[in-house]
């Protein structure tokens, strides 16, 4: 009885082993360190539950930055009219130059559900 104990414990231990190390995920990876020198990211979360991850995001004037939509859950998009901008689909990513100072308004461009008018944010460039 006792060598049916162990043999268990045993393959439960090398189980739990070979979890640990094959299932653990990757490590987090620093996307900005890929960027050409003088641009930066700007990344916009978004979610089922109709929000961007911030109610305003802020840039200085000339900045080029890389625009990225990331759904967290649920599918949707990021539109801003007066620069042109209009991510989803298989299109998450722009550069985008801030050269002139204002608010800009984004909103969701994908029809995502019953808070879709409502999911609105902006960007501040200043």
């Amino acid at each position: 009885m006792k060598w049916i104990m162990f043999i268990i414990f045993a393959a439960a231990s090398l189980l739990g082993v070979f979890l640990l190390t094959t299932q653990l995920p990757d490590k987090p990876v620093d996307e900005a360190a890929s960027l050409p020198p003088g641009t930066s990211l700007l990344k916009v979360e978004a979610s089922s539950d109709f929000v961007y991850d911030q109610k305003e995001y802020h840039v200085k004037t000339g900045d080029k930055v890389i625009l990225k939509l990331v759904n967290k859950s649920g599918v949707h998009g990021l539109a801003i009219p007066e620069l042109n901008i209009d991510l989803q689909g298989d299109k998450l990513e722009q550069e985008v130059t801030f050269d002139k100072p204002g608010t800009y308004e984004l909103h969701c461009s994908v029809m995502c559900g019953v808070g879709h008018a409502d999911m609105k944010s902006v960007i501040i460039v200043g």
